[in-house]
């Protein structure tokens, strides 16, 4: 999404761009499916208007603890519910249509030498490019000839994703916990309600499969078990990824600028990971496009986009790091959605540590 996003913006203003991406477009991705109405300016000078494709307002926020206890607040910005699949499918057809170059391989390697990048793919050669965005995602091999530090630390969580269909209000997006985990529930575009858990993958190895899991664990959240078990499965099986790491990364990594998932992650119980990545690229478009009409190096760009980056996210990453590690103790977590319900002024604040305000276009 970061990298369909920047390929958009920098070609609208006249760089030439390469989108080198292993997978065809569209396909389901485990993903909340939640983002903050602050990326909505940007979506609409990149061309995609979301709520012409479907996409739900979303204004309400509930939360439940692992006893099922219940908080609803308003979102103080409000979002939308749309899928991956949708919304990669716009991106992917608008970057087509203004004339991005998409090269569907597998990069194997990025070098830097004599103040260039050489993209090294598997089918299809060898690529230069004065700049290098890496929007790749969670982890992929090659943060591991990156020798990034993260990569070296096995990441305890697994995450489940589906889609059914099921009666629950389409303004608003839940977040149900349970032991060792907790559930993201909103609907998206086609009417279709995503269900999307993590939790800690030593937990889940002790049932046979999802189905176990869920009917020992998930179930035991009165609000999961009545949406799980009066819903229809619009996906044959659910989607899972294992190996999610929370653990910091950089957002600049042997001179690339990193963008989206590849730049960090924030914990889901927050559920706005989606408006960091396509943030996330615009940041890094606009500071390459100086770069280009050569207002700052190189260094600097590399400076100001970390700099930038830390600005805009790291108080996000630190706010979800505390909340998903009070919401991992049943005991602090009952406690503190008691002192939220007799304090309901912090709900909203809250909220707004882990979102931006709408974004300005430069």
């Amino acid at each position: 999404m970061a990298g369909l996003s920047s390929s958009i913006h920098l070609h609208k203003k006249g760089i030439s761009v390469g989108l080198i991406e292993k997978n065809d477009y569209p396909k389901h991705k485990v993903c909340g499916e939640y983002i903050s109405n602050e990326v909505l300016p940007y979506l609409n000078y990149l061309g995609v208007d979301v709520f012409s494709l479907g996409a739900k307002k979303i204004t309400k926020f509930q939360l439940s603890s692992v006893k099922s206890k219940l908080l609803t607040a308003d979102l103080p910005l409000g979002g939308f519910g749309i899928s991956r699949y949708a919304l990669d499918e716009a991106l992917f057809l608008e970057a087509k249509a203004v004339g991005v170059q998409v090269i569907q391989d597998t990069v194997m390697e990025v070098r830097f030498s004599d103040d260039k990048f050489t993209i090294e793919t598997k089918d299809k050669g060898n690529y230069v490019a004065k700049i290098t965005i890496g929007a790749y995602g969670k982890r992929t091999n090659l943060d591991v000839k990156l020798n990034r530090d993260f990569i070296k630390n096995k990441s305890p969580y697994l995450a489940v994703k589906t889609h059914v269909k099921g009666d629950f209000p389409e303004d608003v997006v839940a977040l149900h916990n349970f032991e060792g985990g907790y559930c993201g529930v909103s609907k998206v575009e086609d009417n279709s309600l995503n269900l999307c858990y993590i939790t800690n993958l030593e937990a889940f190895k002790k049932f046979k499969d999802i189905d176990e899991f869920q009917q020992q664990v998930v179930f035991k959240n009165t609000h999961l078990k009545t949406i799980f078990e009066n819903s229809t499965p619009v996906f044959d099986t659910p989607l899972s990824i294992s190996q999610i790491s929370f653990d910091r990364k950089s957002p600049i990594e042997a001179h690339m600028l990193m963008c989206g998932d590849s730049a960090g992650m924030i914990h889901p119980l927050c559920g706005n990971g989606m408006s960091m990545a396509i943030r996330s690229a615009q940041i890094a478009s606009e500071l390459v496009l100086d770069y280009f009409e050569n207002t700052i190096s190189r260094s600097n760009l590399e400076i100001a986009y970390a700099k930038a980056w830390n600005q805009h996210f790291k108080n996000r990453l630190k706010v979800g790091h505390i909340v998903a590690k009070v919401f991992d103790h049943q005991h602090l977590s009952e406690t503190a959605l008691s002192a939220l319900k007799k304090m309901p002024f912090l709900m909203p604040f809250i909220i707004k540590q882990t979102h931006g305000k709408p974004m300005q276009i430069r």
